[in-house]
C-alpha cells in the first residue's frame, strides 16, 4: 500500500503543474509496474494494470524529459553567457513544445483517471492482504522467490547491457546500460521491502549510476536540440551558429566526462549484478522458475 500512497500524494502537485510532483508520480507509476507482475492475480488483470500503468510512465515522461531540457538550457545561460542568442532559440521551442505537452497531458491523461487506477489498485492490494493473511508458509515463501527470480533477470539483463556497451562512448548502447540500471534498483528495493531487510549500499551505487548515464542521456538530448536548431536557422546567422557549434562541443565534451566517470563505476556495477544473481535465494527461484516451465 505504500507504493499506491506514494502515487495519490503526487498527483495533487501534477494537477497544478509542480515539475517535483510529475517526477515523483513518475518514478512511483514505474515502482508500480515493477510489483503488478509478483502479485497473484490473473492474468487478464495483471496485463490491464500493467498497460494503464505504462500509459501513465510514458505520458508523465513526455513532459518530464521537456521539463529537464528547460533545466539544463537555464543551466547553460548561466554557464555560457556569451551564447544567449542561440540558447534562447533552444530554450523557446523547448518551451513551447512543454507546453503543449502538457496540455496533451490534462486532456489524454486526466488527474481523475489517474485517481481512479489509484483506488483500483488500492482495492486489489486489499483483497491480497486479506487473503494473504490466511495463505501458508509456502505460499509466503513462492512470493519471495518470485521476487527473487524477477531481481535475478534484471541483473543478467543488466550485465548483458554493460557487455555490450564496453568501455566504448557508443550513447544508444549506454542508454540501455542506464534503462538497466533502473529496472535492477527497483527490482532491489521491491525485494528489499520482501525480505524485512536493506540494500542501502547496492541501491545507492545502483542509483548513482543511474543517475550518471541518465545525466549523460539528457545532455545527448540537449545536443539533438542543438543541432536542430542550428540546421533551422532562417535566415542564416552566422554569429548564433557559431555559438550552437561551441555549445555543442562544449556538451559533448561533457558527455564524455560523464563517460569517463561510468567506466570507473562499470567495476562496482558488474560487482553487485554478479553479487545478486549469485545469492542462494535466487538460485533457488531461478530452479523454481526452471521447474514451472517444464
Amino acid at each position: 500500500m505504500k507504493r499506491i500512497g506514494r502515487f495519490a500524494h503526487f498527483l495533487n502537485g501534477v494537477e497544478h503543474g509542480d515539475v517535483r510532483a510529475l517526477h515523483g508520480a513518475r518514478v512511483a507509476s514505474r515502482r508500480l509496474r515493477e510489483l503488478i507482475p509478483m502479485l497473484d492475480l490473473d492474468r487478464s488483470t495483471t496485463h490491464k494494470l500493467g498497460r494503464r500503468l505504462r500509459k501513465v510512465t510514458t505520458r508523465l515522461g513526455t513532459v518530464r524529459e521537456l521539463d529537464v531540457l528547460l533545466l539544463l538550457v537555464d543551466e547553460q545561460h548561466v554557464s555560457h553567457r556569451d551564447r544567449g542568442g542561440g540558447l534562447a532559440r533552444v530554450g523557446i521551442g523547448v518551451s513551447k513544445e512543454r507546453d503543449q505537452a502538457r496540455k496533451q497531458l490534462s486532456s489524454r491523461l486526466p488527474i481523475a483517471d489517474m485517481r481512479r487506477l489509484g483506488r483500483k489498485l488500492e482495492r486489489v492490494v486489499a483483497e491480497l492482504q486479506a487473503t494473504e493473511e490466511s495463505s501458508s508458509r509456502s505460499a509466503s515463501r513462492s512470493w519471495r522467490l518470485a521476487v527473487e527470480a524477477r531481481v535475478s533477470g534484471r541483473a543478467s539483463r543488466l550485465s548483458a547491457a554493460m557487455n555490450d556497451a564496453g568501455a566504448v562512448y557508443l550513447p544508444e548502447r549506454l542508454h540501455a546500460v542506464r534503462v538497466a540500471l533502473k529496472k535492477l534498483r527497483y527490482a532491489v528495493e521491491l525485494s528489499a521491502e520482501v525480505a524485512g531487510g536493506t540494500a542501502a549500499a547496492d541501491l545507492r551505487a545502483l542509483k548513482r549510476g543511474q543517475d550518471l548515464l541518465g545525466r549523460m542521456h539528457d545532455l545527448q538530448v540537449l545536443i539533438e536540440r542543438v543541432r536542430q536548431a542550428q540546421a533551422s536557422l532562417a535566415p542564416p546567422n552566422v554569429t548564433v551558429w557559431r555559438e550552437l557549434d561551441a555549445l555543442m562541443m562544449s556538451l559533448e565534451d561533457d558527455c564524455r566526462r560523464l563517460h569517463a566517470r561510468y567506466v570507473r563505476a562499470r567495476e562496482a556495477l558488474t560487482a553487485i549484478a554478479d553479487r545478486v544473481i549469485a545469492r542462494p535465494v535466487v538460485a533457488a527461484a531461478r530452479t523454481q522458475a526452471a521447474r514451472r516451465a517444464g
